[in-house]
C-alpha cells in the first residue's frame, strides 16, 4: 500500500476527505471512530483484540485516529482480556479489550472475573449481532450483558450510534473510579458502523471520597495504644496512588509492614521495616493488625490474627479500603474507614504526632531477628544442588539478576508460590499475580501488557508447566509484535498444587500428571522465539543470563522435582 492509499483520514474529516464543519473537540464519523476518540481521551494507548467482523469499526477508528491507536492482536481472546486487565494494573489507566460477539466475549470471561476480584480497571467492548436482525438468529447472536453482570461493575448494551460517546465515557469513568474494576459494554454491529457526532470528553475520573476524619483519628489512637502493631499493604494502595503515603507512614512511625498483591514493593525489598519474611511471627504475635487496600480473605486468614501464644488474646483488626463496599463484613473489626487511601494514611501519620512509639522498638527488633532467621533458612534451599532441581534454586539464581525496575509476573500454582516467598520487589507496581481469583492462563497477556507499559524494564514471566498450557500459543503474539520477554518455567510434569493434596486425602492421585519433561522451549522456538531446557542446577544461572540478553521471547524450561511442594498453610478453603 502506498502512502496515498493509506487510510489516514481524520475522524473530523468527511468521507470524501474535505474538511468537515465540526467544532473543536468534536468528533464526527462512524461510531467506531467516536468510541476510539473517547478511549484515547481516557488515556488508552493500546486496543487488545482478536480479529472479528462485529468490531471492525473499532479497528478502522484506531487506524484513522491521529496518531493511530495501537492495535495488539492475539491468538486467544482470553489473552486480549488478560492484557487489558494487566494494563489497568500497571498503568492505573483502564485497559481496553475489544472482543467480537458471542465466543469472543465468552472467551474473555475468566479475565473479567479476575479483574473484578483484583480491582483492576478495564473496559471490555463486545461486538453484538445487528439490532435490525435481533431475534432472527444472525451469526453469534447472544445477549451478553446478563452473562457479564455478576462479574463487572456494569454490563450494558449501548443501543444506538448516537449514544456511543456517552456510554463509553461512562464506562471508562466507572472502571477507573474506586473501587476499580471491569466494565462491559456491547454495541450492535449495525449501530457501530453507523454515523455519529459527539463532543470528546475530558477523560477525568473520580478520585474517591474523603475519609471520615473521626474514624481516621480513632484508628490512629488504636495504633498509638498498641504494643505489637503490624501494617498490611495490599493492591489498592498501588491502585489508589497511595504508595508514597504508605512508605511515609511506615518510615516515620517505625511501623513493621507486610505487603501482598501489587502492594509488594511499596516497602522496598530489604527495607528494615518490611517483615513479610516473618509473616507468621508478625501476624501471629500482633496485638493490632491494620489492613489497608486488600480484602480479609483466605490469604489473610479471613481477618483472624494473633492469639497464637498461650494466654495471648487475638489481635484487634482494623480494615481500611478505598470504598465502603470493600470493607469486610465477616470479620470482627476494632475500626474501619474507607475513602482516598492517601488521605487515610497521611491522616494516620498526623494522628500519631506526639505519641510515644518507642514501645514498638522491641517488637520491631524481634521481627527483624525473625526476618534474619528466615533469610538464613531460605539460603539452603535457594542454593540447593538437588537432582531433580528444587524450584527454590531457580529463585536463588533469578533474584540477584532482577533489576530494581523489573516487572515480575506469576502464572502458576506451586512454582509461583515459591516466587511469592523469595521475590521481594524493590519498587511498587512491579509485581503481577492472579490475585484472589487464582486464575491460570493470565501470564502471556500480562507479559504483553508489561512489555508495552514498561518498554525499558526487564519483564520476567514465571510459568508453571500447567499454566503454560492455557496460553503458550501467544508466544506467537510476542514474536509478531516484537515484544521480548523472559519466561522462566518450573516444569515438574504435574499439576503440583493438586497432586500432593489429593495423595494426602486419598492416598493416590488422578488427573494430576502432565507430559514428562516436555520440551516447551521447542514450542517457543517453533513459534519464532528462543529457549532451552535446564536439568542441572548449575545451568540455571547461565541460562537466565542468555535469556535476559536475548532480543526475543526466551523460555528457560527448568525441570524440577515434583516432590518439592510448596509448604502452604492454607488451600484457600
Amino acid at each position: 500500500m502506498s502512502a496515498s492509499d493509506s487510510p489516514t483520514d481524520s475522524p473530523t474529516e468527511s468521507p470524501a476527505g474535505s474538511p468537515a464543519s465540526v467544532p473543536p473537540g468534536t468528533v464526527r464519523g462512524h461510531a467506531g471512530e467516536v468510541a476510539v476518540a473517547v478511549a484515547r481521551a481516557h488515556g488508552v494507548q493500546t486496543l487488545f483484540t482478536l480479529s472479528g467482523a462485529h468490531v471492525f469499526p473499532m479497528y478502522d477508528g484506531a487506524v484513522r485516529a491521529k496518531p493511530p491507536l495501537r492495535i495488539l492482536d492475539v491468538r486467544h481472546e482470553q489473552t486480549a482480556a488478560f492484557a487489558a486487565e494487566a494494563t489497568g494494573k500497571l498503568t492505573r489507566v483502564p485497559g481496553l479489550a475489544v472482543l467480537t460477539a458471542g465466543p469472543g466475549v465468552t472467551n474473555g470471561v475468566s479475565a473479567v472475573a479476575q479483574a473484578q476480584f483484583a480491582g483492576s480497571p478495564m473496559v471490555v467492548v463486545g461486538g453484538r449481532a445487528p439490532q435490525s436482525r435481533w431475534g432472527s438468529g444472525s451469526l453469534q447472536e447472544l445477549d451478553q450483558p446478563p452473562i457479564l453482570a455478576s462479574i463487572t461493575k456494569s454490563a450494558r448494551t449501548i443501543p444506538t450510534a448516537a449514544e456511543v460517546a456517552g456510554g463509553f465515557d461512562e464506562a471508562f469513568r466507572l472502571a477507573g473510579a474506586p473501587h476499580r474494576g471491569p466494565v462491559f459494554v456491547d454495541v450492535p454491529m449495525d449501530q457501530l458502523f453507523d454515523q455519529a457526532e459527539a463532543v470528546v470528553p475530558d477523560g477525568s475520573r473520580d478520585r474517591g471520597q474523603r475519609p471520615d476524619p473521626e474514624e481516621v483519628d480513632r484508628i490512629a489512637r488504636l495504633l498509638a495504644g498498641a504494643q505489637r502493631p503490624v501494617l498490611v499493604l495490599g493492591t489498592d494502595v498501588w491502585a489508589d496512588g497511595a504508595e508514597h503515603a504508605a512508605l511515609e507512614l511506615v518510615e516515620a512511625a517505625g511501623l513493621p509492614a507486610i505487603t501482598n498483591g501489587m502492594g509488594r514493593g511499596v516497602v522496598p525489598g530489604g527495607h528494615p521495616l518490611l517483615v513479610t519474611k516473618a509473616r507468621s511471627r508478625a501476624l501471629g504475635g500482633a496485638d493490632l493488625v491494620v489492613v489497608v487496600g486488600t480484602p480479609l480473605d483466605f490469604r489473610l486468614g479471613y481477618g483472624v490474627f494473633g492469639g497464637k501464644e498461650e494466654g495471648s488474646r487475638p489481635a484487634q483488626v482494623v480494615h481500611v479500603a478505598d470504598s465502603p463496599g470493600q470493607l469486610a463484613q465477616h470479620a470482627e473489626l476494632a475500626g474501619s474507614v474507607s475513602g482516598d487511601l492517601t488521605a487515610v494514611l497521611r491522616g494516620l501519620l498526623s494522628g500519631l504526632d506526639g505519641a510515644d512509639l518507642s514501645v514498638w522498638s522491641g517488637w520491631v527488633a524481634d521481627l527483624r531477628a525473625a526476618v534474619r532467621e528466615a533469610t538464613a533458612r531460605d539460603a539452603e534451599l535457594l542454593g540447593a544442588e538437588a537432582d531433580p532441581i528444587h524450584p527454590a534454586r531457580i529463585y536463588g539464581e533469578l533474584v540477584g539478576r532482577l533489576a530494581d525496575d523489573a516487572v515480575v509476573i506469576g502464572d502458576g500454582g506451586d512454582f509461583v508460590s515459591f516466587a511469592g516467598k523469595y521475590v521481594e520487589p524493590k519498587r511498587p507496581g512491579g509485581w503481577l499475580d492472579p490475585g484472589p481469583y487464582g486464575c491460570l492462563g493470565a501470564g502471556l497477556g500480562a507479559a504483553i501488557a508489561a512489555r508495552l507499559a514498561r518498554p525499558s524494564a526487564q519483564v520476567v514471566l514465571l510459568l508453571g508447566d500447567g499454566a503454560a498450557g492455557f496460553s503458550l500459543m501467544d508466544v506467537d503474539t510476542l514474536v509478531r509484535h516484537r515484544l521480548p520477554v523472559v519466561m522462566v518455567m518450573g516444569n515438574n510434569s504435574a499439576w503440583g498444587l493438586e497432586k500432593g493434596p489429593m495423595q494426602l486425602i486419598y492416598g493416590y492421585d488422578v488427573a494430576a500428571d502432565l507430559g514428562e519433561q516436555t520440551r516447551y522451549d521447542e514450542v517457543v522456538r517453533a513459534l519464532g522465539g528462543a529457549g532451552e531446557t535446564v536439568t542441572d542446577p548449575r545451568g540455571i544461572g547461565p541460562a537466565l543470563d542468555r535469556a535476559l540478553a536475548a532480543d526475543a521471547p526466551y523460555l528457560v524450561n527448568v525441570i524440577t522435582d515434583v516432590a518439592a511442594a510448596y509448604p502452604r498453610s492454607t488451600y484457600g478453603v
